[in-house]
């Protein structure tokens, strides 16, 4: 009995060394090159087949399938890639997830790297310890390799034993009601660890010390192929739109995905053995990996072929939600401050854009509000709420002044939206005074090109415009402020009619003075942005998707 034990806590004591390791090794990576994979997959993502490539690449060498789906969901959130391209990301961070199956595979069983490690592990942690910036995070990457294959190397030797315990026999005969019990068995071993990485690994190790058979193995790799999608699904609950849609669209490829390749086991077994006669057991490791690899690429190429039509499915069970302007600001994004920003930004110019629009209809007309007041109030102050969330220490390069331009950018928004609950009294006494008509006609106009400037990011444009009509407002309404107070006291113009008129110049140029702060500020936010992933600057020109 506490042999078996031993056995028992061994294999489990190997998973978790393995789970350990896939955690420091991909913190590493995320350490060293999470930054630039990100401006990867938006540089490099044009439309779904090339989304495809980078979530492949981005994924193989983040070792996280997370991180990609992650800034995919951030990235169309903020607008800077669309949906389909976003499921294209998604598509191929399934293939980029099966590298690690790969590197057991080849280096775990093949070159046995158990012991060989050891020293990786230590020179590591030095690293980590005292060297710094990105060679720290190499030697964290490095120590999580090592404990990597530590992991393999004990769950491969407490696996030997296990064919003398219980367990052995509970496993389920190679059926077809055995290999659906060992599909659903994926899927929770997959829902439990919360890694397809792990479950794989832990497969390959069994069906290396022969506990289990090929087809057994295969019909668990694809219900933890399934099973990643269960953290996923979970994670979405209560997200934004573009977040659901995310995750419903990794549990249906990924069930469709599956129920294809577990038709395949059999066939492929078949193909196997007319191809390289004794290739599928005398190598079955690298057989069941490639196995793994294979139904994901075959289940991509297929996807890819009607991405579009299968993007405007999830877009009909998951329509757009009123309101719309927060719909990007998942609380998923707010550990990552360089994708929950951007998604800031974009809320924030949507917010913008209406208001400004607002404006513009009471001020020339008095009709056609697009918006209704309250409801933005609550908008702006659940923007708020998010940007307050988002905790920087003082100082921190482009990141802190993005969102110190975007505090200021609010804080001007939610004046601008009490001078639009003051305009029922001030804007209907701007619009009938002839003597401000010119001025009304100079704010609409300028209003008109500010919105086309900011939806085609030109913020310094759009700045520099709101500014110089700021100051000529200023300009030519404070002559006509003496003269109304004159008419007032010359009895030319009532105290009330007088005051009104003082009330409209005032708003028309707090409305003019807030529209410019906002500008200038969300323009510094751009260019902030702009430095800290490096080439945003651009692709928000390329990628953004108008109002």
């Amino acid at each position: 009995m506490m042999d078996n034990l031993h056995i028992i806590f061994q294999v489990f004591g190997g998973l978790g060394m393995f789970l350990l390791g896939m955690v420091v090794m991909t913190s590493g990576l995320q350490e060293l090159a999470g930054n630039v994979m990100r401006a990867s997959l938006i540089r490099f993502t044009h439309n779904p087949l090339t989304g495809a490539m980078t979530g492949t690449v981005s994924t193989a060498i983040l070792q996280s399938s997370s991180a990609t789906t992650v800034a995919a969901v951030g990235f169309v959130g903020a607008g800077l890639i669309g949906f389909p391209e976003a499921l294209g990301i998604i598509f191929g961070a399934n293939i980029g997830t099966t590298i690690t199956g790969w590197l057991v595979a080849l280096l775990g069983f093949k070159l046995k790297l158990g012991v060989l490690v050891m020293p990786v592990i230590f020179i590591g942690m030095l690293l980590r310890l005292f060297a710094k910036a990105k060679y720290a995070s190499i030697g964290f990457a490095l120590a999580g390799f090592g404990v990597i294959f530590i992991g393999i190397a004990l769950m491969q030797e407490g696996m030997g034993g296990l064919q003398n315990t219980f367990f052995f026999g509970a496993i389920p005969e190679d059926s077809l009601t055995g290999r659906l019990s060992l599909l659903a068995a994926g899927i929770a071993f997959a829902a439990i660890t919360q890694s397809s990485s792990a479950g794989v690994a832990t497969t390959l190790t069994a069906l290396f010390t022969g506990l289990i058979s090929f087809e057994q193995a295969a019909a668990l790799v694809v219900g933890m192929n399934i099973g990643t999608t269960v953290t996923a699904a979970i994670a979405t609950i209560g997200g934004t739109v573009d977040a659901r849609r995310t995750g419903l669209s990794h549990v249906i490829y990924n069930l469709l995905t599956g129920a294809g390749a577990f038709m395949l086991i059999t066939p492929y077994t078949l193909l196997c053995e007319t191809i390289a006669p004794g290739f599928l057991y005398d190598n079955a490791e690298i057989a069941l990996v490639a196995f793994h690899t294979s139904f994901n690429v075959i289940g991509v190429i297929i996807a890819l072929s009607v991405t579009q039509a299968f993007a405007r499915l999830i877009k009909r069970i998951i329509p757009e939600q009123e309101p719309v302007f927060t719909h990007r600001l998942d609380i998923g994004l707010l550990s990552q401050p360089r994708l929950a920003l951007p998604a800031v930004h974009s809320t924030v110019q949507d917010e913008l854009v209406a208001l400004l629009i607002y404006v513009n209809a009471v001020i020339s007309d008095g009709h056609g509000h697009q918006i209704n007041l309250p409801r933005m109030q609550t908008m702006l102050d659940k923007t708020s709420d998010y940007l307050d969330n988002i905790h920087l220490k003082t100082g921190q390069g482009a990141e802190w002044d993005c969102l110190v331009s975007m505090i200021h950018a609010l804080d001007h928004m939610q004046r601008l939206h009490e001078r639009c609950e003051e305009e029922e009294d001030r804007a209907f006494t701007a619009r009938r005074t002839v003597e401000l008509m010119g001025e009304c006609q100079l704010i609409t106009d300028s209003i008109q090109t500010i919105i086309s400037d900011m939806q085609e990011n030109r913020w310094s444009v759009a700045s520099r415009l709101a500014q110089d009509t700021a100051n000529e407002l200023h300009l030519t309404v404070t002559p006509y402020r003496a003269t109304v107070i004159a008419a007032i006291g010359s009895g030319d113009i009532t105290v009330s009619e007088g005051t009104n008129r003082l009330e409209a110049i005032r708003w028309l140029q707090r409305v003019s003075k807030h529209v410019s702060r906002i500008t200038e500020h969300l323009g510094q936010a751009s260019l902030a942005m702009g430095e800290f992933d490096q080439g945003t600057a651009d692709l928000l020109t390329s990628h953004s998707q108008p109002v």
